[in-house]
């Protein structure tokens, strides 16, 4: 990935660049982005921005568990190290992690990364029924992490971004690994909210956003937590919709934070969300999704197979 955004040339980093420009929001949260432990990519990334005339001062990704060797045979077909003994399916670790990118300075001391917790150690854990006793004493949760990444937006005020992103729900057997996984995933949020594990819940304002990669209505896949959580009263869904870009909206006057969510995954899914806390005014949302006609359209495509969703957050 550095190597194509020093050379220049690639298209796909290029569109990805024209989308964020045009969204033009105050924190983004990428996902599918190759973590390096000098964040040299990112720090690339920015870059194109900043040329682009987008500044983004304020960048931080966290080592996902994507690609982490176990040393154990998980996926049981004889062969260790391969992508799927990982922690995470990954084909070197770091690979397809998360990164935020903000206008507001990010608190960086106060960044919680609750990713190493241990599968078996989540409450009311579903864990596969052929998991050795081996890899249950290895295995975390988090496929890429689940993190608390606060944001500054004003003298001693900041915004608490509760940022994951999930198995997809498939790509495994009968014994539905992935389909487990992804509904604790889920689930996470909800036993955080709820005072449920050793960490305390998250101080208001938050907002919940990342890939569930999973469709509360259709597709494959366990939606019991992910409806819960949409449904939560100390959240709202804003339920995005429209085919409007941020931009292209008008502008109340008011203090505000436009949150972008942009990914590469599965097209026609609502496999993503943005999910603010109940004291957090919700003054536009939308995903830009033109119609095929638009020439935006072309490069959302070769961007990515999702399409961005945004937010725009009145500030108490």
């Amino acid at each position: 990935m550095l190597q194509d955004i020093r050379r220049g040339d690639d298209p796909q980093i290029a569109a990805v660049v024209q989308i964020l420009v045009r969204l033009d929001a105050d924190v983004i949260l990428l996902t599918g982005i190759d973590y390096d432990y000098g964040q040299s990519a990112l720090t690339g990334l920015a870059g194109l921005l900043e040329k682009a005339g987008a500044s983004y001062p304020y960048a931080v990704a966290l080592r996902p568990n994507t690609g982490i060797a176990t040393g154990l045979d998980l996926d049981g077909n004889g062969r260790l190290g391969e992508p799927r003994d990982a922690m995470a399916f990954g084909l070197f670790a770091g690979q397809a992690g998360m990164a935020v990118l903000s206008r507001r300075p990010i608190l960086t001391d106060q960044i919680r990364d609750f990713s190493g917790l241990k599968w078996k150690d989540f409450p009311k854990a579903n864990l596969p029924t052929d998991m050795t006793p081996a890899a249950r004493e290895v295995q975390l949760l988090s496929t890429s992490g689940h993190y608390e990444i606060p944001i500054q937006v004003a003298s001693g005020q900041s915004l608490r971004l509760l940022a994951w992103y999930a198995t997809p729900p498939v790509f495994d057997g009968p014994e539905d690994r992935n389909g487990l996984r992804n509904h604790d995933e889920a689930a996470f949020w909800l036993r955080l909210l709820e005072g449920g594990l050793s960490f305390p819940p998250p101080a208001a304002p938050f907002v919940i956003l990342g890939q569930s990669n999973l469709d509360p209505n259709d597709g494959e896949g366990r939606r019991d937590a992910i409806l819960d959580l949409l449904s939560h009263p100390a959240l709202q869904d804003p339920q995005p919709r429209g085919t409007v870009s941020r931009q292209d909206q008008g502008q109340s006057g008011e203090a505000s934070l436009d949150t972008a969510l942009y990914q590469g995954g599965i097209g026609g899914l609502r496999v993503e969300v943005i999910l603010p806390s109940a004291d957090l005014k919700v003054s536009a949302s939308g995903i830009l999704w033109p119609p095929d006609s638009d020439p935006v359209a072309v490069t959302l495509t070769t961007a990515s197979r999702h399409r961005p969703l945004w937010v725009d957050l009145t500030l108490p």
